[in-house]
């Protein structure tokens, strides 16, 4: 064996490949192929991608499927705080001899395959679920869609959540652009669901040279939403009663609403209302408004684009707060910090600004200062080397009736949550 520990497996894995984004499904269907694995489970696949929301579909289809007794797979990155976080089994995280054994036969089949770290993490979660024998698999694209590792895969239900402006170095510029990658997962003939009101042309034009079957948010599916409750209405089905989402936010009614009409696509599938809403009582996704401790509330959001951006502002305006609201941010180097920033400078009372220190494509916060500034110039920045110290700062000026929201980055949410956790 290469490797003894998860932690060198892992650490090698990162530079095996000299791109950290290598996209192309050719690598991965030739080591699939040698591992004697197919590009088909024995059972349903859903495929969920999007700018903002997979996380959230995956989370209710997962818990919608289970709480109606079915045995089922996840795959999701990135992770918060631990790599088994990305491959679930039945709700259980891969324990770490498991992704070892994995990461072995990957290796022992990939001869001089420079394979991407996140391509070793979906042939790995492949190799667990079908040794698994579940009922049902969900594996979110990692980055578009047609030349994501995942889309190796043959779906047989395709989502596509939200389309905004993000990793425009290898998706393009615009929506449109953008639309056409992630219009890449859905397959001829087969269930498509947006959650999208207004897709692009380009997803839509995919979809009918496809002859998929797609719904879209609005025009085949809609909400009606009341103060405690909410229905969903289908050309298919009408469920009412529902009840309001777990996770936090008024747009998760909509990325519900999405994973129950994805869910309804697989006929084999079909769950009775009970079921779904115990789902959408159970769902769970660390990181999303999440409050990690109250006086002071401290809540932690992984928002790095400005669509994101937009839905942590609502969200902030929406859940009163008698003091100060006080920011946390350290971002990436290649995510839009001035389209962020513009979105929530209205509902942020004071700004801490962070370095995001060891992080591969992780901006300084000096860096990050100079990007801020011209979004902020009538307020005065706070800067701290690291997510931790700046935390230790925020925590240090706020009174009971304030809050801190910590954001900017899947790294910054770690972060946040590992020095809070310290604190207890």
């Amino acid at each position: 064996m290469r490797f003894e520990s998860l932690a060198e497996w892992l650490s090698w894995q990162e530079s095996l490949n000299p791109k950290s984004i290598d996209l192309g499904l050719e690598r991965v269907r030739r080591v699939l192929r040698r591992m004697g694995r197919s590009d088909r489970f024995d059972c349903p696949l859903i495929t969920v991608a999007g700018t903002n929301g997979k996380g959230s579909v995956v989370a209710y289809i997962e818990a919608i499927a289970r709480a109606a007794g079915r045995q089922v797979c996840a795959y999701t990155s990135p992770h918060l705080l631990r790599y088994n976080e990305r491959i679930r089994v039945n709700g259980n995280e891969i324990d770490d001899l498991s992704l070892i054994d994995a990461f072995e036969r990957i290796d022992q089949a990939r001869g001089d395959e420079a394979l991407t770290y996140f391509e070793f993490g979906t042939l790995a979660a492949i190799e667990l679920f079908t040794a698994s024998a579940p009922d049902l698999v969900i594996m979110e694209i990692g980055l578009g869609g047609r030349l994501d590792a995942v889309n190796l895969m043959q779906p047989d239900v395709a989502v596509i959540t939200t389309i905004a402006i993000d990793h425009t170095d290898w998706l393009g510029v615009d929506r449109e652009s953008i639309g056409f990658e992630k219009a890449g997962v859905m397959r001829a003939g087969k269930p498509a669901i947006c959650g999208d009101h207004n897709p692009p042309d380009t997803l839509m034009k995919t979809a009918a040279d496809l002859q998929a079957r797609l719904k879209v948010i609005g025009r085949d599916f809609r909400i009606e939403r009341g103060s405690s409750q909410w229905r969903l209405i289908d050309v298919d089905r009408t469920l009412d009663q529902l009840p309001i989402p777990a996770l936090a936010g008024d747009f998760q009614v909509e990325n519900a609403a999405t994973a129950i009409v994805a869910l309804s696509a697989l006929r084999s599938e079909q769950v009775d209302v009970g079921a779904i809403k115990q789902g959408l009582i159970d769902a769970r996704l660390p990181g999303r408004f999440q409050t990690v401790q109250w006086q002071p509330q401290i809540l932690v959001d992984v928002a790095h684009n400005a669509q994101a951006a937009t839905a942590l502002a609502s969200q902030l305006n929406a859940q009163s707060c008698t003091g100060r609201t006080i920011a946390v941010l350290a971002m990436l180097a290649d995510k839009p910090v001035a389209d962020v920033v513009a979105s929530l400078s209205d509902a942020i009372d004071q700004w801490f600004i962070a370095g995001l220190v060891g992080v591969a494509r992780g901006l300084s916060a000096n860096q990050l200062v100079v990007l801020v500034e011209p979004q902020l110039s009538d307020v005065k920045l706070q800067v701290a080397a690291t997510v931790a110290e700046a935390c230790a700062q925020a925590l240090a000026t706020a009174s009971d009736n304030d809050r801190i929201i910590v954001f900017g980055s899947f790294y910054t949410v770690a972060a946040a949550m590992q020095f809070f956790t310290e604190q207890r």
